[in-house]
């Protein structure tokens, strides 16, 4: 063979290694995510859900841009996902009011393929409550904690083997007095009435060390504490067992501060947010700040939705609906927030929104308006500005980052 072919065919074998090898680190560096939906006749606030299920995207890391991979089909509106600590199991909340015959929604369990996205149903179980609206993984990946927002139930799902979900080990229907239907801190001419007609679970999660859980019930106005018996599966009321936002002010979301001291509670009717010290060593909360989530002078209607802070631990975001802003807060040194901006959703009734893992895009669910809003985030100042882009979904409730 003459030299020359040789060289050749080395060069050209060196280039198809080289390609290979890119092409791998390629499907390596892929950013993948999901947006769940409301996918049921029976949607959110008595609306008609026009999603399919759980839906995959690949997003452009230097532009945001979403390109829908496939669809994973559940009937049983999917509203809120959670992964495990690996990211190998996918948990689902299906938002219904019945199942299997019983007033219960449901949790379903799915095997993730990382490199493709690719989701394979194990099973489902009974949330043990109507309306599972919110689901987390506890940190020792043993349990998935529900809060089913219809039925006013806690519960608690063992996960056993190859992640599948076993029935309940523990269920907590909260007693207590409903708070009014108009929240005493809301803004001057709002009309934001709901869910005060009884116990209302809205978000349960638990602490970094998994020692304590706390769920916000909206209907009662508490942020209700429990200490977490991972052995038993059990939920045990905290001493004291809750603390009072003002009446009516309906507690939905929150989210702790990366550095354990602090602690954030969004407030849907009132539209508020309320700083809290966290003692990590007993569970309990004292408040410090209460601010609103709009700009000064707004008078009218609106519900708050979702809450979380920055990559940089340096600015809490909170969702207005109907006002369908995310107003962005610097945190002091001291934990304290002020208001430095607010941003239009480009769309209608934001339900939730999401950081993506580099901090560098926010994008919202646009629940009414069928689509995902990105927004590139100024790292400095926390200021969101629109991108052009939007992705078609239908009733969008969250979207979660396979990274």
């Amino acid at each position: 063979m003459p030299l020359t072919s040789r060289r050749d065919l080395l060069k050209q074998a060196g280039l198809l290694a080289a390609s290979g090898r890119l092409h791998a680190q390629q499907k390596e560096d892929r950013q993948l995510l999901y947006v769940a939906s409301y996918s049921s006749p029976q949607g959110p606030e008595g609306s008609q859900g026009r999603g399919g299920g759980v839906y995959l995207f690949e997003m452009n890391r230097a532009t945001g841009a979403l390109k829908q991979i496939d669809l994973f089909p559940n009937g049983g509106n999917p509203s809120w996902l959670a992964f495990n600590a690996s990211r190998t199991r996918l948990y689902t909340a299906n938002e219904t009011a019945s199942y299997e015959g019983a007033a219960s929604g449901s949790v379903s369990a799915y095997s993730v393929e990382r490199a493709t996205g690719r989701l394979t149903l194990l099973n489902t179980q009974s949330s043990r409550g109507a309306g599972p609206c919110h689901i987390s993984v506890h940190p020792a990946g043993r349990h998935v904690l529900a809060a089913n927002y219809h039925g006013g139930t806690v519960s608690v799902l063992p996960i056993v083997d190859q992640g599948r979900l076993a029935p309940a080990s523990d269920v907590h229907a909260v007693a207590g007095t409903p708070g009014p239907a108009h929240a005493s801190s809301a803004p001057a001419g709002s009309f934001a009435i709901s869910g005060h007609e009884r116990s209302h679970a809205h978000m349960i999660e638990s602490d970094a060390s998994g020692k304590f859980v706390i769920s916000a019930d909206l209907g009662l106005d508490r942020l209700l504490i429990w200490r977490f018996d991972e052995a038993a599966g059990q939920l045990i009321p905290n001493d004291p067992p809750s603390v009072s936002l003002p009446p009516g002010d309906g507690p939905r979301h929150f989210a702790f501060h990366p550095n354990g001291k602090w602690f954030y509670s969004l407030q849907e009717e009132a539209s508020t947010l309320v700083l809290f010290d966290y003692d990590s060593a007993n569970g309990r909360l004292s408040p410090r700040q209460t601010l609103s989530t709009l700009p000064k002078g707004f008078a009218g209607t609106n519900f708050t939705s979702e809450i979380a802070i920055s990559k940089d631990a340096r600015f809490v975001y909170a969702a207005n609906r109907l006002h369908d802003t995310i107003a962005w807060f610097a945190i002091a040194p001291n934990g304290t927030l002020t208001l430095a901006g607010e941003e239009w959703t480009r769309g209608d009734y934001p339900r939730s929104f999401t950081i993506d893992p580099s901090g560098k895009f926010l994008y919202s669910c646009n629940q009414r308006g069928d689509a995902v809003a990105c927004f590139r985030v100024n790292q400095a100042t926390g200021a969101l500005t629109f991108t052009g882009q939007y992705t078609p979904v239908g009733t969008p409730a969250m979207v979660l980052f396979l990274a």
